[in-house]
């Protein structure tokens, strides 16, 4: 027993030396090689962290754009809050593009994660003012056609230290299909608060015109059913009570709109008590 133990000591005593000469060799070819691992995580945990600021500046100003949009049931020229809507939106896709400068040459879905909140944010937004001016849903294509920027570039011409002139490059950046629909699920909710800030404004027109739109989009969100993501499972029972909400306003108002007074008739959605099963958010 004593002798095999011997014999292993020097093999283990030999490791030992070969490991100690490793690290204190810098040019050993394993120190070497552990270097360049270490500056590819270190840029890629930076770019990580570049990608979860500006994403976190898309959600900010995504959010205030929708609280303004949130005043045209309360002005009387909605016009002027939609072209302040526009330039703000315009300031959004420019961070946008911050990532598309970020990603270029990467893969979108190592990063994904640290950008996914902000670009659904930004389909809330943009999606919401879409709804307001043309009373339908916007496409995910015309989302994606109004995210392609123009960078330009100092270029040094050959054979010239001197001059420069400048060059442009094309970049483009893809919402994905799940950011999509997490975006429009989210957007439920935005019109279901439009729907109580209408009718507390007397406007009685609009909660039926929302009441069937949410419907639609519930039946789409019911035909993806378990092939989708699992967030948007989840966002499913939030987008079933937003429409309960609504369906039940425009029973009261169809049913007893003539004996509520009109300053009164938001009052008919904070009377309402969901009786969804929670576990119907797992579809």
């Amino acid at each position: 027993m004593n002798r095999r133990e011997g014999e292993g000591c020097p093999r283990r005593n030999a490791d030992a030396v070969q490991d100690r000469d490793a690290s204190a060799n810098p040019s050993s070819p394993v120190i070497a090689a552990f270097k360049v691992f270490q500056q590819e995580l270190d840029t890629k945990h930076d770019k990580y962290e570049r990608l979860v600021k500006i994403s976190r500046d898309v959600t900010i100003e995504s959010k205030r754009t929708i609280f303004l949009l949130h005043r045209v049931t309360s002005v009387p020229n909605a016009e002027d809050i939609l072209n302040e809507a526009d330039v703000k939106l315009d300031a959004v896709r420019q961070k946008i593009g911050q990532i598309a400068e970020e990603l270029r040459g990467e893969d979108i879905f190592q990063f994904h994660r640290a950008f996914t909140a902000g670009i659904q944010e930004y389909v809330e937004a943009v999606s919401f003012l879409h709804y307001i001016r043309h009373r339908s849903l916007i496409s995910l294509e015309e989302i994606n056609a109004r995210l392609v920027f123009m960078r330009t570039e100092k270029v040094e011409p050959k054979g010239s230290a001197e001059a420069l002139q400048p060059g442009g490059q094309v970049l483009t950046f893809q919402v994905t299909p799940s950011d999509y629909l997490l975006g429009v699920a989210d957007l439920t909710g935005e019109l279901m608060r439009m729907c109580i800030s209408s009718v507390g404004n007397g406007d009685i027109d609009t909660p039926f015109q929302l009441s069937q739109f949410l419907r639609q989009i519930h039946d789409g969100f019911s035909y993806i059913g378990n092939t989708g993501p699992y967030e948007v499972s989840k966002k499913l029972h939030t987008l079933r009570q937003s429409l309960g909400k609504v369906e039940d306003a425009c029973y009261a108002l169809r049913v007893r709109g003539s004996e509520i007074p009109k300053h009164m008739l938001a009052d008919v959605f904070s009377s309402r008590t969901t009786l969804l099963d929670p576990e119907e958010g797992v579809v």
